[in-house]
Order: C-alpha cells, then structure tokens, then sequence
C-alpha cells in the first residue's frame, strides 16, 4: 500500500558521481524499491539477476534486479533495486527502507527512525 511520497537521491554502486533525483511513492507493501527505466538507464545499472513478482491485480511480471545507492533525507544506503521498464514508476519499498533503519508513520505519513534491537 502506498502511504507517502518522498524525494530520493539515486546513484550508481560503480559511479557514485551519476545521481538523479525521482520523486518516489513510500509502498510498505513491496519488497524492492523501483527505479524507472530512464534512470535506470542513464544511471547505467546492471541487471544480476531476474526475479518474478506478482502485481496487486494478481499479474505475474519478470523484473531485472540491480544495485543502487539510495539517499534519503542525507541518509544513504545500499540497496538491492528493481531496474524498471518502460511504464513502470519510482517507488521505494520496504527492504531499502530497513536497510537505511526507517519505518513509516501511518498515522502522520512520514518516515522516521525504526528502533532497532540488537540480540
């Protein structure tokens, strides 16, 4: 479900200096975050592997999967991505989120800081 929009700075593991800016909706209920097509291209990500997922409707699609350094609020991180196709929108899902220590607010539509537990 999306929940909020942010903006988020994206850049490329191999060349950190290529960076675009997308304004992305928050989607708790999706696993990778999505870069579109056109940044995914000019960014220059490489695919590692290809992964199925099914759409709310119930689609199944093929998707390639890259890396990207994503930044949020001066906060960056690595993430594992989607590398989008044509049609397909800016999102940032809830593995990037973790791996940068964010939740979503639900209640205000905001990210903050997880609390985090080492066991």
């Amino acid at each position: 479900m999306g929940i909020t929009t942010i903006s988020a700075k994206i850049s490329s593991v191999k060349e950190p200096q290529k960076q675009i800016v997308e304004k992305c909706m928050v989607d708790t209920g999706a696993a990778y975050t999505v870069v579109p097509y056109a940044s995914a291209k000019k960014l220059g990500l490489k695919a590692v592997k290809t992964q199925e997922f099914v759409l709310v409707d119930g689609t199944s699609v093929k998707r390639k999967l890259g890396h990207a350094f994503v930044e949020i609020d001066g906060d960056r991180a690595p993430s594992t991505v989607v590398i989008g196709e044509k049609g397909d929108f800016a999102l940032i899902g809830v593995v990037t989120l973790e791996n940068m220590g964010l939740m979503v607010d639900p209640f205000k539509r905001k990210l903050r800081p997880m609390r985090l537990i080492l066991s």
